[in-house]
């Protein structure tokens, strides 16, 4: 049986270093999507190293396949126990403007009950959860482990599949826990067991092989921003849904989010409506969505009137679980090229791609999961779907079939991830650390 009063007592007596290391660790700024961080990303990857080298791990290396650094370590425990592979990332999002936060992204501040700073919620404090796991057995778990910190999931995770091929021998376990996912609410823990993917390609519209006078030519030729502004409205419908067609979508969903809540977690102003149709939790978790996320122009500090010859946009669309990123791609690309007015010359360029994917939990695990989660929490776990996307649980999923993925939560709703002011729910991150552990030990009976 596990001894849940020690193991609960072994937690604590960790956590304020485990507290200490997230805050050493925040204050590495690890953005992988910025090649003048590349030195950052090295940094982190040597402090965790160092953590994982103080645990006595059996052996632990560092990979890159030519991308981002990626870390691989070993705790072997019995060959005839389960294998459980521990996965966060320890790149982080760049932080917008700084002046625009409450403290400075890279220097955790404690506030109240929460740690304020880039890449305390997504993901260092899965990185930390697992550190705090391992130390609660004294780098001897009662599993054997493998620890998998990745450097490039903030890109898209572009080449954790050559990792995964390459290293399979070294990666192959009975179950991947995910710690980089988001509870239902503060107190209310989750599991994840759908998710969208993503894609997304940058289009431009060209009308003119120069810029000419707005006067002399306006209401005879199109301006090429014009034209882009008229591609781009035809994404969705007056309601706000995906107007593409092809791509799969759902409503078959018992959970439901409320109006008011999603207001007050996504900070919508008072006056916007929310867009789309049918539940909520189906519009964030089992239908399409898309976004423009960026644009290339004339600045208006620099505009002149004068009629644009060429516009740049970014389309980024996540992918209904159900779907593939090749399809729904390709459903975009057919929708832009039927759409473009006036002869416009257009051109499309493809990006990032990763896969939706459905993690459900076999009753064994959910079972086991549920408990230590439970005992952690003093609730039960819900199991959702998230808007979001991972691409490495598909392409853990796509490696070894064979395995079970438990996508498991550091993060809340107000948790601001990606955005100003991200914080971690200290409360919530420490039980998630006593649940891992307490996994741990009910996987090894």
């Amino acid at each position: 049986m596990v001894d849940l009063a020690a193991i609960r007592e072994n937690v604590e007596a960790v956590l304020p270093s485990v507290t200490d290391d997230l805050i050493r660790l925040v204050a590495i700024p690890s953005i992988s999507a910025q090649p003048e961080h590349a030195s950052d990303m090295q940094r982190v990857a040597d402090e965790i190293v160092g953590h994982l080298d103080a645990l006595n791990c059996d052996r632990v290396k560092v990979v890159d396949s030519a991308g981002q650094p990626a870390i691989i370590a070993h705790f072997d425990a019995d060959p005839a126990k389960p294998t459980v592979c521990l996965y966060a990332h320890m790149d982080v999002q760049p932080t917008g403007d700084p002046a625009e936060w409450t403290s400075a992204p890279f220097a955790a501040q404690r506030r109240g009950d929460r740690l304020f700073g880039r890449g305390t919620a997504d993901d260092k404090a899965g990185v930390a959860a697992h550190l705090a796991a391992l130390r609660a057995f004294d780098g001897k778990p009662p599993v054997n482990v493998i620890v998998l910190i990745e450097g490039e999931e903030e890109m898209g995770s572009p080449t954790l599949g050559r990792i995964l091929a390459e290293n399979a021998d070294d990666l192959a376990a009975d179950l991947y826990i995910v710690a980089d996912c988001g509870n239902w609410a503060i107190g209310q823990p989750a599991f994840t067991t759908s998710l969208r993917g993503v894609v997304d390609c940058v289009v431009e519209v060209r009308t003119l092989s120069h810029a000419i006078h707005s006067g002399e030519f306006g209401g005879v030729v199109p301006d090429a921003l014009t034209t882009l502004c008229r591609l781009l409205a035809s994404l969705h419908d007056g309601d706000g849904n995906v107007a593409v067609e092809g791509l799969v979508s759902s409503e078959d969903t018992s959970v439901e989010q409320r109006e008011e809540v999603v207001r007050s977690d996504s900070a919508v102003l008072d006056s916007v409506q929310l867009i789309g149709s049918g539940p909520i939790a189906a519009r964030t978790w089992l239908k399409p969505s898309i976004s423009i996320i960026g644009l290339d122009t004339t600045p208006i500090a620099t505009s002149s009137n004068t009629l644009i010859p060429a516009a740049k946009a970014r389309i980024s669309l996540r992918v209904a679980p159900g779907d593939t990123g090749a399809h729904a791609l390709e459903c975009l690309r057919r929708h832009l090229e039927a759409k473009i007015e006036w002869g416009a010359r257009l051109t499309i360029i493809d990006g990032e791609a990763a896969e939706p994917c459905r993690t459900p939990l076999s009753a064994d695990l959910e079972e086991k999961a549920n408990w230590a989660w439970h005992q952690a929490f003093g609730v039960d776990p819900m199991q959702i779907g998230t808007g979001g996307t991972i691409g490495m649980i598909a392409e853990f999923q796509n490696t070894f079939p064979q395995a079970g993925v438990l996508a498991t939560a550091v993060s809340d709703p107000d948790c601001r991830m990606h955005g100003i002011d991200e914080s971690l729910y200290l409360p919530d991150w420490e039980a998630v650390c006593l649940a891992e552990a307490l996994l741990l030990a009910r996987l090894a009976e």
